[in-house]
């Protein structure tokens, strides 16, 4: 008989979590700096080119069925009148930071899990319905008091984080919805299994093969049968937090260190993609050290335009943190791309690379391993403590390797924000006139991602049909 798997889990509590999730936020952004943009659809694009995708989009533009991921020229056939601009990080971190004081000087909040939500806890009186309302309707008027006309939040009430972020997606935009106790699970009955997260395409198919069609199916479900869908411990979860019961955070050591770019069209060359993988290595290597790691391994990929095969690399190798050794590596395996090029057997006019990204991976905290006696490794780990002084300083890529040089004229693979993350100024910081203001943060591999697969779907939408 299978044993139930005990998870560390405390009694349900009628409300618990309140959690304020933007609506639209990038695009929202772009709304209130610029007044003219209100009440307009608006898609914000990684660089000003029709073969990228949209990576946010204004409440008007989704009434249009424009979504995170939507094709520019999908984007245009939808909503002629679309607006597109080209996303500005810095400022998005930068209004971040303002709305999160707001909301500090409402109800203390947690650390936010991302650019553009965050949980806060209820304690004592607090939990009371009345009380909690109370709450989020000061912070939506703290935020309106504070200047912000076009940004609007969404704030979800409930007896954990899991149910309260269910909540805030629940009426939009500029909604409020509680769910206490006694709503469980009837109020949930009208949502979509993809409404929840941590169900996506992948995870809805299972549920399927597991004779779970609906989300009354996903509620009723006993504890066993959502272990045995997800094959995995979170099954027991995902059952725990339909009902309310507030899990601890797990924390999960860092597995890796990396980075990735969808290229603009003036670096989808060779030359192009070569320069923006050795800066996105800097950079990687530099937050390695940052966080007082070693890599034991290194990812390397690239992506095509109109093909699916990509190139791959996967190396080991004993445990380092400096740049120039890695530079060293990635310049060896790239010498095999070069030789395709000068074959003929890649063509780049006809398949142009797409993306890039690099990986630094089995990390290994850096005083587990035993520092390295031989003196050219050595020469390379003072070079690369030289280089993150002087970048920690005066601006990252203040002082940088010759190959970088391309992507660093053409100010490519700027940070992008990412949802999991705040940016850390002195890594992220560009060393250019505005330096104080250029919060950037890689927006891990999602876009890249929507943009591969929207080239993918495009490409067999212009396939030739097979007769039958």
């Amino acid at each position: 008989m299978p044993q139930t798997c005990r998870i560390p889990a405390s009694r349900p509590v009628t409300l618990r979590c309140l959690f304020v999730d933007f609506n639209s936020y990038f695009a929202s952004v772009e709304q209130e700096d610029d007044p003219r943009l209100r009440g307009r659809p608006v898609g914000v694009v990684p660089v000003m080119a029709e073969s990228t995708c949209c990576i946010a989009a204004s409440i008007e533009a989704k009434a249009f069925g424009v979504s995170t991921g939507t094709p520019v020229y999908e984007a245009r056939e939808k909503c002629p009148d679309i607006v597109l601009i080209q996303a500005r990080p810095a400022r998005y971190v930068e209004v971040h930071h303002q709305l999160m004081a707001a909301i500090g000087d409402c109800i203390p909040h947690d650390t936010p899990g991302s650019i553009d939500e965050v949980p806060c806890w209820l304690i004592g009186r607090e939990r009371r319905r009345e009380n909690a309302e109370a709450i989020a309707h000061n912070i939506k008027q703290t935020i309106r008091e504070r200047g912000f006309e076009a940004i609007k939040c969404s704030i979800g009430i409930a007896p954990n984080q899991f149910l309260a972020k269910t909540a805030s997606d629940m009426r939009k935009p500029d909604g409020l919805t509680v769910l206490e106790l006694s709503d469980l699970p009837h109020k949930l009955h009208e949502l979509k299994l993809r409404d929840f997260c941590g169900i996506g395409p992948s995870m809805e198919k299972r549920l399927w093969r597991a004779g779970i069609h609906t989300v009354e199916q996903l509620c009723s479900a006993t504890r066993d049968h959502l272990r045995a869908a997800w094959g995995s411990v979170e099954g027991d979860r995902y059952w725990l937090q339909l009902r309310g019961h507030h899990l601890p955070r797990r924390e999960s050591p860092r597995a890796s260190v990396g980075h990735s770019h969808v290229l603009g069209p003036e670096l989808r060359t060779y030359a192009g993609a070569r320069s923006v993988l050795f800066k996105l290595l800097a950079k990687a290597a530099m937050r390695l050290r940052n966080e007082e790691f070693l890599a034991g391994g290194l990812a390397i990929r690239m992506r095509f335009v109109g093909m699916d095969k990509r190139f791959e690399r996967d190396l080991s190798f004993a445990p380092l943190d400096d740049t120039p050794t890695f530079l060293k590596l990635l310049g060896h395996e790239l010498e095999a791309l070069e030789r395709a090029l000068a074959s003929g057997r890649w063509n780049p006019k006809r398949h142009p690379p797409l993306s890039v990204s690099v990986t630094l991976v089995n990390l290994e905290p850096r005083g587990s391993v035993t520092a390295d006696l031989i003196p050219e490794r050595r020469r390379s780990q003072e070079m690369s403590a030289v280089l993150d002084q002087v970048n920690k300083r005066y601006g990252n890529n203040a002082l940088y390797f010759g190959a970088m040089q391309n992507a660093v004229s053409q100010h490519a693979a700027p940070m992008r924000i990412a949802f999991g993350q705040i940016p850390e100024t002195a890594l992220e910081d560009e060393a250019t006139e505005s330096a104080a203001h250029e919060l950037w943060l890689k927006r891990e591999r999602q876009f890249k991602v929507m943009a591969e697969t929207a080239h993918r779907e495009s490409r067999d939408r212009r396939k030739p049909q097979s007769r039958t």
